[in-house]
């Protein structure tokens, strides 16, 4: 958090100790990262991408090198359990050995047919990239955006979440040591407020954000003012379809892990659990089960599986949005409270009999408290599914394959993983639609859009082609 004397300090969730506390770049330090990173993007879009690649594999090793203390680092900052910190370091170092590898496939040229004697789409980089990360995976949103951005030949700048201060520099710390050129993404440890006039900077060429709804839309409208693109990954309200012929056991067990991954503080967790009737009872015996045996404690403890909330004002909120649910006749199967004493911990969490009318399902859960839901079919599932303002990721659970897909088309998110778990994953698209955002991260998609997608057309015109055409 920003303090009034103009402080970056992160605060241990679970303990609420003071660890660590920075002075917030001023202007000129804003501007000497900035100049850096453009004069490094000069040098390095002039690299082949096998060039690139060199680093991009030295920054994989690096982080497994460095993925004790790395993780640490994220448990310390934003209270994650620490074997789910390491899974992620882990995961950064496979998207940046991932794009090592792809980058050249993804971006190469594409040659199209037209009247031209030669006609080609290249990709060429944009620039330096504002990049405003969140706290909830300090390392893994980051790299997802920087290994395709990176490897297409842009600068980054990177203005991370202000409660993890230490993660940033870490970011930092590990792409220089890894051999890229100096600056080449640098770190500004500054308040959401310094944003705007970054934003407007000629040098920079465009801006991805991971984050809410609400700060997803300032910072469009900052950026749609300068004419920058932008790349949002939002917040997300996911659904969980159990069908009525579905392997319970298997979905009960997903679904423990897909609402309270990251102590319930996932974009795409699972948060509204939408159950078929003829199945409801024999899902929420087992699911709350799992639910109610989940471990929580000290997150530094391998033996735990929920962490604290990231900050008081996280816990605050899940807190009203339980209660008032629960006021308006949802009933909490397990958990339902905070836990007494010091760290930010709440009470994992199942809350049956909701409807679309409470806090849980209407808005954005960030903790972990999961919202059941009763439907009486397929289609009615659908439709709950898709009554919402969210459209990121959902998890639909089925024996029948053919029907899974049928049902997932008429879903309305970026991604629908049939029995299986939502994640991301270097090889796939990942983004939303609705008030989740825009534009996607990772696969080929990913690696494309902070690129130039340039037209080349080689003349003369062939004779046979028309060539009255209107020049627009």
């Amino acid at each position: 958090m920003a303090t009034a004397v103009n402080q970056i300090t992160a605060v241990n969730p679970a303990t609420e100790e003071l660890i660590a506390s920075f002075d917030a770049f001023g202007p000129d330090e804003v501007e000497m990262a900035l100049a850096e990173a453009h004069d490094a993007f000069l040098l390095w879009r002039q690299r082949p991408i096998a060039e690139r690649a060199v680093p991009m594999r030295a920054l994989a090793r690096l982080l497994r090198e460095r993925a004790e203390p790395y993780a640490r680092l994220a448990t310390l900052e934003m209270g994650k359990p620490i074997g789910e910190a390491k899974a992620e370091i882990e995961k950064c170092a496979w998207a940046c050995e991932h794009f090592a590898d792809t980058a050249a496939r993804y971006l190469a040229d594409e040659v199209i047919r037209s009247n031209a004697r030669r006609s080609l789409v290249a990709f060429q980089p944009l620039g330096v990239v504002l990049a405003v990360m969140p706290w909830n995976f300090p390392f893994w949103q980051v790299v997802r955006f920087a290994a395709p951005a990176l490897m297409a030949g842009n600068a980054g700048l990177l203005k991370h979440a202000s409660n993890v201060p230490q993660c940033a520099l870490a970011i930092e710390e590990a792409i220089r040591d890894a051999g890229f050129p100096k600056g080449l993404l640098r770190t500004v440890l500054v308040s959401g407020a310094a944003i705007e006039p970054i934003i407007a900077d000629d040098r920079i060429r465009a801006v991805t954000l991971t984050g809410s709804s609400d700060t997803g839309s300032r910072i469009a409208e900052l950026a749609g003012r300068a004419l920058k693109k932008t790349v949002l990954e939002l917040g997300g309200s996911d659904p969980f379809i159990v069908l009525a012929d579905a392997d319970l056991e298997a979905a009960a067990a997903t679904g423990v892990r897909a609402r309270n991954q990251n102590n319930g503080q996932s974009c795409i967790a699972a948060k509204r659990f939408i159950v078929v009737e003829s199945i409801g009872d024999d899902f929420e015996r087992r699911f709350a089960k799992g639910v109610e045996d989940l471990v929580v404690g000290d997150p530094m403890d391998p033996k735990t599986q929920i962490g604290p909330l990231a900050r008081r004002d996280l816990l605050d909120t899940l807190e009203r949005q339980v209660d008032a649910s629960v006021r308006a006749g949802a009933r909490a199967l397990t958990g339902g409270e905070r836990v007494s004493g010091k760290g930010y911990f709440f009470r994992p969490t199942v809350l049956a009999s909701v409807t679309p009318d409470m806090p849980a399902f209407r808005e954005e859960t960030f903790g972990p408290a999961a919202a059941v839901v009763r439907v009486r079919d397929a289609d009615e599932a659908v439709r709950v599914a898709n009554d919402s303002a969210y459209g990121l990721g959902a998890s639909l659970w089925t024996r029948d394959a053919a029907l899974g897909e049928r049902l997932a088309r008429r879903i309305e998110s970026g991604s629908v993983f049939i029995n299986g778990i939502v994640a991301s994953d270097p090889r796939l698209p990942f983004g939303g639609i609705k008030r989740s955002g825009y534009g996607r991260e990772l696969s080929a998609f990913g690696a494309r859009e902070f690129t130039n997608v340039q037209t080349i057309w080689i003349g003369p015109a062939e004779a046979q082609q028309p060539t009255s055409q209107p020049a627009e």
